[in-house]
């Protein structure tokens, strides 16, 4: 079932961006069939996705194993962001439809709302796809595709080195970029998210944010019990 499938990709990115699997850690498609009680082909399905979304990395013959960040990659990559994302909200100021800003607005609101519930992964989650709603607004293939691979690598970052009470800033920061662009300010949508990303980036702390003994078993248990505790095998 494509419900049962989503619901694995939910879990393992839930406990991807919590920052609960050790980077490296290789997650054998048997072991988490098992953990979550379904069978191996969903798992196989689910992995792929969460590879093409660059998560994780999926070696042909080896397996799939969370991403190994490092912060030597962060400064590249958060200047590519900062030159495609200045670029989208450009283009985007002022030509939002009616729709788009509820659509936007509505997503702002869930990310408070993880906030409040110290839902940390969830959080993570949903500023990836904040960011990546406004790249899809642009109606570009290209500009899409490079977002997704751009924000997915510093979602892993985040999950790694983001201190926890970072979080308020981006919600906050998010809504104000809406506002511009509601407004059709270029000027002041381009400047929030060029501040975004780097308030992002300079607070990145130079060592992993959670310094737990890693328990693979137990923290995917307890994504997958969190989404639902009678998953269809």
């Amino acid at each position: 079932m494509a419900e049962s499938e989503d619901l694995i990709y939910q879990a393992l990115s839930k406990a991807l961006l919590a920052g609960e699997l050790a980077p490296g850690t290789q997650l054998v498609e048997t072991r988490v069939a098992s953990l979550f009680g379904v069978s191996r082909e969903r798992v196989r399905k689910a992995l792929h996705r969460l590879g093409h979304e660059r998560l994780i990395e999926v070696i042909p013959h080896r397996g799939a194993f969370v991403s190994a960040p490092t912060l030597s990659q962060a400064r590249e990559i958060y200047e590519a962001r900062r030159i495609i994302e200045g670029g989208v909200t450009a283009r985007l100021a002022g030509r939002l439809t009616p729709s788009q800003i509820q659509q936007l607005r509505a997503h702002a609101q869930r990310e408070a709302r993880a906030f409040t519930e110290g839902d940390r992964a969830s959080l993570i989650q949903l500023s990836r796809q904040f960011h990546l709603l406004l790249g899809q607004f642009c109606g570009n293939a290209f500009v899409v595709r490079e977002l997704e691979e751009l924000v997915s690598r510093t979602s892993m970052l985040e999950a790694f080195f983001e201190p926890e009470n970072a979080s308020q800033c981006a919600c906050d920061e998010h809504r104000e970029i809406v506002d511009a662009l509601e407004k059709g300010d270029a000027t002041r949508a381009i400047s929030t998210m060029h501040t975004h990303l780097s308030v992002i980036e300079t607070q990145l702390r130079t060592e992993p944010s959670d310094t737990r003994a890693f328990d693979a078993d137990a923290a995917l248990a307890k994504a997958w019990a969190a989404l639902t505790p009678r998953a269809c095998p």
